[in-house]
């Protein structure tokens, strides 16, 4: 038997806003490595988003080095990292001939190969082709075979995998090329898995909502997403990232399952709990998983208020997290009112005032899921959360000749 941690979307070096996070992850990587060495596990497999910019910071590299090189044990436990949609490919992949020696396999570009041999820690790659590998570790009597599956955008899908286009098309591409890679290589004398950092859903439900980070990412000049059934029925287990919340998308054939985030990153992750993912895996038989959960980190919360003291006593009793704080107010919030709440908290991200209606309407402030709709749409809902009411024809032209002056300057 095997034992393998799964874990994804580290976004080394985001911010919240103005706030680092770097301390946190620092915290939260070093938990994942307790976590492992309490597990005894064998293989890590990091799914993607190992940064958050292409362009990473020093210290986010720095960051990444230290926990991999404490996280391989010595050597002795192998880790197995893919780039995502915000990974540069190249910078992911310039440190492998170097990373590789201490047991650390980073993979980024579908036309990459790793090289085939022994190490001197005594894992063996004993069989490699783009996007696959597979291993034998000094500890087991049986080879690991990984199909790589690390976000492709459409250049790279061009590239290497052939021409493929929207929707069904690159399912069908992504789908064949993974079938035949499973098939040359995956039988049952061997653990089979799958490490992708896609957007996955089963094939008729409503997908799973994305990070506010990710939507504008995966569907401008991005990716469509794929299901469950386009990955290998020899395969035991799916490794994903890509969404920030712990969740198995199906088990059709295995479980296919994105560990989350290791801190929350958005505040639409608010009140998540985030974890990463064990499991037990041997040839011919099915795997056994579990979660475990992730303390470290400040937790983010969307509150709401309509006045001073509940605010203030709350902020007091939650000192060491990241809030959203929406403030319900007649007219504006006072200054003497902001400066109380700013003062009483160093996490409050945004202080949000929500205006009541002075004409008994329903509240139609605007809201942050409302910031993706067109600028008509957000002058409507502006106009109607402080006056009360819908702006007019003649008021909607003007706004109308204005835009269209400022898109043709």
């Amino acid at each position: 038997m095997i034992k393998i941690l799964h874990t994804a979307d580290w976004h080394l070096g985001k911010r919240l806003q103005e706030y680092s996070r770097l301390e946190e992850q620092k915290l939260v990587l070093e938990e994942i490595r307790k976590i492992a060495d309490r597990e005894n596990a064998d293989l890590i497999i990091l799914a993607g988003d190992i940064f958050d910019t292409f362009n990473p910071s020093h210290e986010a590299v720095e960051l990444l080095y230290k926990s991999l090189r404490r996280l391989t044990n010595g050597g002795k436990r192998p880790i197995v990292a893919i780039s995502g949609n915000h990974d540069s490919t190249q910078f992911v992949e310039a440190p492998d001939p170097l990373a590789r020696e201490m047991g650390i396999f980073f993979y980024g570009k579908y036309d990459t190969v790793i090289p085939v041999g022994r190490l001197d820690n005594g894992i063996e790659i004993t069989q490699a082709d783009p996007g696959f590998l597979e291993m034998k570790l000094p500890q087991t009597n049986f080879p690991v075979r990984i199909i790589l599956a690390p976000y492709a955008n459409e250049i790279s899908m061009k590239t290497y995998l052939g021409e493929g286009d929207r929707e069904e098309e690159f399912r069908t591409l992504m789908e064949e090329n993974w079938k035949k890679i499973a098939d040359r290589y995956c039988d049952d004398l061997g653990v089979n898995l799958f490490a992708g950092h896609f957007f996955f859903t089963k094939e008729g439900e409503k997908p799973e909502p994305e990070p506010e980070s990710e939507r504008p990412i995966l569907h401008v000049g991005g990716t469509q997403a794929l299901y469950t059934r386009n990955i290998p029925s020899q395969i035991h287990y799916a490794a994903l990232g890509h969404l920030h919340r712990y969740h198995a998308v199906g088990h059709e054939h295995c479980p296919v399952v994105y560990s989350s985030s290791p801190l929350a990153y958005s505040f639409s992750e608010a009140d998540q709990e985030k974890k990463v993912v064990i499991i037990q895996a041997e040839p011919g038989k099915p795997v056994k998983y579990h979660p475990i959960g992730l303390k470290e980190g400040r937790p983010l919360y969307r509150k709401t208020f309509d006045n001073l003291p509940e605010t203030l006593a709350w902020l007091e009793e939650k000192p060491y997290c990241y809030v959203e704080l929406t403030y319900i107010t007649e007219n504006s919030i006072e200054a003497a009112t902001r400066k109380a709440i700013m003062k009483a908290h160093d996490g409050i991200v945004s202080l949000i005032p929500q205006i009541k209606n002075p004409l008994g309407r329903e509240n139609t402030s605007l809201q942050v899921e409302d910031l993706g709709k067109d600028m008509e749409s957000l002058f409507k809902l502006f106009y109607q959360s402080e006056k009360g009411q819908e702006p007019n024809g003649e008021l909607l032209t003007i706004f109308k000749e204005v835009i269209s002056q400022n898109e043709e300057a």
